[in-house]
Order: structure tokens, then sequence, then C-alpha cells
């Protein structure tokens, strides 16, 4: 799933070529928004939240969701698509540009006015003009029992991290996934070693946490499950873990490293 850094960066794109322009085409390509023409409407601005993207006119926000497989692409109106139109979801178009959005998870056309009930459950936006660490703190340190990963992988308590940022700040810190978050010495300091993480990355496609952006050596332990740590050379361990049996998420650490 594209975790925040990739959709600052896709907010940053659709904002260049759809900001101060005019609509000249929209199709929403959702029965529930069929029928929704946007033409003639300015585009205010293009932002993200976390894993949210909206597209602002005066009276309308165009509220989308990449989960798993969505994308948004820029290009030349005109030119040739580059996936099937069929897994098209939305189509924006104005003088100069095009914007297509393929396998959207979430797409909706709401009222400005109605944007909280999108996104307004979300805690502060680790990539936003507005970014809060103790109010993040304080959403994560809420539960102390709970697992530090699920906390921090909680929409609700910071908005942007996933599942692979969490996994690696979690062992550069030192830090098991099933560590109890009150037992986390600094939860201050983990977050924001986190968050320099995604602003470090999020203005570059090859994403890194090692240093190196060199296929297999960007990672210290995602998806790494039959490697070694690269610091001390255990097995790295994976598993599962979920706050109930249906939304549980992926885990590797390092057994020395992450105590």
């Amino acid at each position: 799933m594209p975790e925040g850094d990739t959709v600052w960066r896709t907010a940053h794109h659709l904002h260049e070529a759809l900001a101060g322009q005019v609509l000249t085409r929209t199709d929403f390509r959702v029965p529930a928004f069929a029928t929704v023409d946007l033409s003639g409407e300015l585009v205010d601005e293009v932002v993200s939240h976390g894993k949210h993207l909206l597209i602002r006119t005066a009276e309308h926000s165009i509220h989308s969701h990449l989960k798993m497989e969505g994308a948004w692409h820029v290009q030349r109106l005109g030119t040739d698509w580059r996936r099937p139109g069929h897994s098209a979801r939305a189509v924006l178009e104005n003088a100069e540009w095009q914007a297509i959005g393929y396998s959207l998870g979430i797409l909706e056309v709401l009222a400005r006015s109605d944007e909280a009930e999108a996104i307004g459950h979300l805690g502060p936006d680790l990539l936003g003009p507005d970014w809060d660490l103790d109010e993040a703190v304080r959403r994560v340190s809420a539960d102390p029992d709970r697992p530090v990963f699920l906390a921090l992988m909680d929409q609700r308590n910071l908005a942007g991290f996933g599942n692979e940022y969490v996994n690696e700040l979690l062992f550069i810190m030192g830090l098991s996934p099933h560590r109890p978050v009150g037992q986390v010495r600094d939860v201050a300091r983990v977050i924001s070693r986190g968050q320099r993480m995604l602003d470090v990355n999020k203005s570059r496609i090859e994403r890194s946490f090692t240093g190196s952006t060199r296929t297999g050596e960007d990672r210290w332990v995602y998806r790494r499950e039959r490697a070694r740590c690269r610091r001390c050379g255990t097995r790295l361990m994976n598993g599962q873990l979920g706050d109930r049996p249906t939304a549980e998420r992926n885990i590797f650490w390092c057994p020395h490293c992450q105590p």
C-alpha cells in the first residue's frame, strides 16, 4: 500500500498540473458519482493528509485513497494512457493536462464543507504544514498497553505511516514491534525519527531506510524474513500482529537488535 511519502508526492504532481486551472472535463467512473460534472470549476489546490488525497475547487473536494493498487497519473492531454482504461476511476482534464486515477480504493466527490466526514478522524499529518508532534505523542501514548507497532500504524493517532515505515522505524530505534507503548522510553523521539524518514523520502521515487537505494540494500527488515540482520547477522523473524484477527498486519524484526 502506498504510504505517506508516495501520497504526498502524488499530491505535489497533481497540484502542479491542476491548481489554478479550469477543469474542461471530468469523468467519475463509480456509480455514486457517475453523473457529477465539475467542468468549468477552477482547481484551488491538491493536498494530501496522510494517505488521503483532496483535489479542491471552490465548492467541491474530490477525495481519493490509493489503497493497495491505486495510482494517479498526470500526462499531457491526448497522450496514451499507461494502464488499461477499464481500471480508470476518475479522469480530470484542463486545457493542457490530464489526470487519470486508476484502481482507486476510495473515490468520492464531496462539498468542501463536508471534508471532515472523510478525514476528520485522522490524526496529525506527518508531512502536513500543521504537523503537531505533541498531539501525535498524546494519541499514540493514550493506550500504554497497546503494542507500539499498532499504535504507530493507527491513522487515528498520526497519519502517514504504513507497514513498511513502521517496521523499518522500529528496527532503527531498537524496539520490538510487540513492546507496549508504555514501555517505550521516548515516544516523541521515535515519532520524530519516523517523520524525518518520511520527509527525506518524499521527494524521491526510490525509497530507502539504510542510506542505499540499490535494490536489495534499501531496507533493514521489511520483507526480509529469509535473510539475516545487516547489523548482527541474526536470522530475522516475521509474524502478524493486530488488534483483532481480521486486522492483522505483517511484522518483521531482529530478535537481537530489537529486544
